[in-house]
C-alpha cells in the first residue's frame, strides 16, 4: 500500500489537536486530523457535538466551551480521520493508523501528536476489584452516554477532577455516599507559596471553591488528610469478589464506608507512548511526579518535524493545551513557509499570553494535589501491574536480584507486557524500583516503548 503524501498530520482531537489542525489549515496546508474516537472532542469534550442542553448543563461551561473549537475546526477544512488507531509513527514522519479492520499510512512533512494524558495509576489493596474504577472513566460514561451510577458512590483522591465529577453528579441529581479527599495540611502549606501566582489566576480559583461549596450545601460527607486507603472485598454466593467497602484514617481514626462503587483519582499524566516510542529525550518532573518529553518553546522534540501540543508535553488542562496547538502550529506553517517567522512571532504573541496566564495556577494545584507516596508506591502485597498480577513485593524481589529498571522486570515477570503494554503500572514501577535501590526516578527510567502501540492482528499488518 502506498502511503497518502500531506503536509501535516495531527493525532488526538482534544482542544491541542483540534486548535493545531484548526491553524494549520488556516495557513493553506494540507492537513489531516486522525483520532481513535468517532467523534472530535478527546477526552475533555467528548462527545461535545452531539450532547444534549441538559447534559451540557450538568458538566458545565467548561466543557461546553469546547463546541466553539469543535466548531472552528469542522469549519477548516481540514480532514477528519476519526475511528483511526494511529498504531506508529516513526522519526521520519510516517504516520501508520488502523481503522475498520484495514491499515493506512501518511507521509507527513510535519506531525503534531496532541495525545493528551491518562489517569495516574492508583495502586492501593483492592484498587483491581470489580466495583473500583476510576473517576475519569465514569466522567467519560457521563460525556459520551448520560451514564450515571445507580447507587451512590464513594470519590476517594486528590485532585480537581474529583471535585469536578462531585460537583457534575450533584448537578445531575445523584447522591454521593462520600468524598474521601487525601489531601493534607502539610499540603496545603506547601502551596502557599505559591498563592500569589494563583491568586493571578482568581477565576480557576474560584471556580475550585464553587465545586467544594456545591458539594458541601448538597450535604455531601467530605474526609480530609485520608490515610490508610484500603477496599474491602464481599464475595458473592456463586464466588465473585466484589468492593464492599472502603477504609481509611483520618488523624489516627479509623473509618469504614459501605460502598459498592468506588471512584479513584489522583491526577493525571502526560500519554508519552508515542514519544518513548520514538526514543525522544525525556525527564522526570520532579512537581508533576512523571516523565514528559523535552520539547522547545514551540513543542518540537528533538526528534525534527515532530511536535507535541496539549498535555502530552506536561499537564496543564484543557485552556492551556488549546493555546500551545496554536502555537505548535504557527511554528510548522513558518517551517514549511506558509507563514514567514515575523508573522508566526505576531500571531503566536497572543497565545503566549494566554498561555502563561492560564498556566500561573499550575504550581498550585501541582503543590496542592501531589500524590501521597503510599499510593503511589505501594506495599508488598499489592498488585502494580494488573495484566500479569505482579506485586510490589514481586518487583521488590527483582530489585534484589539485581534487576535495576522497568525492561528489566519485564524479563523477570513480564511486569509491563500484558493487554495495556505498561500504561497502567509504568509509572508504578519506575518509582517502586527507585523507592528499592534508593535513587530517583530518572536513573531508574521507564519501559522501552515500541510499535504497535495500539493492538492490531498479523493479518490487519499483513494488509499493509
Amino acid at each position: 500500500m502506498v502511503a497518502e503524501q500531506v503536509d501535516v498530520v495531527v493525532i488526538g482531537a482534544g482542544p491541542a489537536g483540534l486548535s493545531a489542525a484548526t491553524r494549520v489549515a488556516a495557513t493553506g496546508l494540507s492537513v489531516v486530523l486522525l483520532d481513535e474516537q468517532d467523534a472530535v472532542g478527546g477526552q475533555i469534550y467528548r462527545a461535545i457535538e452531539r450532547t444534549d442542553a441538559r447534559r451540557r448543563e450538568i458538566l458545565g461551561p467548561d466543557y461546553a466551551a469546547g463546541a466553539t473549537i469543535a466548531v472552528a475546526f469542522a469549519r477548516s477544512g481540514a480532514r477528519h480521520v476519526a475511528n483511526a488507531s494511529v498504531w506508529q509513527v516513526t522519526r521520519e514522519r510516517s504516520v501508520h493508523y488502523l481503522k475498520d479492520g484495514k491499515v493506512g499510512s501518511f507521509e507527513a512533512k510535519r506531525v503534531v501528536l496532541a495525545t493528551g494524558a491518562m489517569e495516574r495509576p492508583f495502586p492501593i489493596p483492592g484498587w483491581t476489584l470489580p466495583g473500583v474504577l476510576t473517576a475519569g472513566a465514569a466522567q467519560i460514561l457521563l460525556k459520551s452516554a448520560g451514564e450515571v451510577p445507580a447507587e451512590p458512590p464513594v470519590l476517594v483522591g486528590c485532585g480537581p477532577l474529583l471535585y469536578l465529577l462531585g460537583w457534575q453528579y450533584v448537578r445531575a441529581g445523584v447522591p454521593i455516599r462520600a468524598l474521601v479527599d487525601t489531601t493534607r495540611h502539610e499540603d496545603r502549606w506547601r502551596a502557599k507559596r505559591h498563592l500569589l501566582s494563583a491568586l493571578r489566576a482568581w477565576p480557576f480559583l474560584s471556580k475550585g471553591l464553587q465545586l467544594m461549596r456545591t458539594l458541601r450545601e448538597a450535604g455531601v460527607p467530605m474526609h480530609e488528610a485520608a490515610d490508610d486507603l484500603r477496599i474491602e472485598a464481599t464475595r458473592s454466593a456463586d464466588g465473585v469478589e466484589r468492593v464492599a467497602a472502603l477504609h481509611f484514617t483520618t488523624q489516627g481514626k479509623a473509618h469504614r464506608i459501605d460502598a459498592n462503587l468506588i471512584l479513584l483519582h489522583q491526577g493525571v499524566v502526560p500519554n508519552t507512548q508515542f514519544t518513548l516510542a520514538l526514543r525522544a529525550k525525556h525527564r522526570w518532573d520532579a512537581a508533576q511526579l512523571c516523565f514528559a518529553p523535552v520539547t522547545d518553546a514551540w513543542g518540537e522534540l528533538d526528534v525534527p518535524g515532530i511536535f507535541v501540543a496539549g498535555d502530552g508535553s506536561g499537564i496543564g488542562g484543557a485552556q492551556a493545551a488549546a493555546e500551545q496547538g496554536e502555537l505548535s502550529a504557527l511554528a510548522v506553517a513558518a517551517q514549511l513557509g506558509a507563514i514567514d517567522i515575523a508573522a508566526r512571532d505576531r500571531l503566536a504573541a497572543p497565545h503566549r499570553r494566554k498561555l502563561a496566564d492560564v498556566m500561573r495556577i499550575r504550581p498550585f494545584l501541582d503543590s496542592l494535589y501531589r500524590p501521597r507516596d503510599a499510593n503511589r508506591i505501594p506495599a508488598d502485597d499489592v498488585i502494580v501491574c494488573r495484566c500479569e498480577e505482579v506485586t510490589a513485593g514481586d518487583v521488590r524481589g527483582f530489585v534484589a536480584l539485581g534487576c535495576l529498571g522497568p525492561n528489566q522486570a519485564k524479563s523477570f515477570g513480564r511486569c509491563g507486557m500484558g493487554p495495556c503494554q505498561g500504561r497502567m503500572c509504568g509509572l508504578t514501577v519506575t518509582e517502586v524500583i527507585a523507592s528499592a535501590r534508593n535513587v530517583e526516578p530518572e536513573t531508574v527510567g521507564y519501559y522501552r516503548i515500541r510499535p504497535p502501540i495500539k493492538p492490531l492482528t498479523l493479518g490487519e499488518l499483513a494488509g499493509e
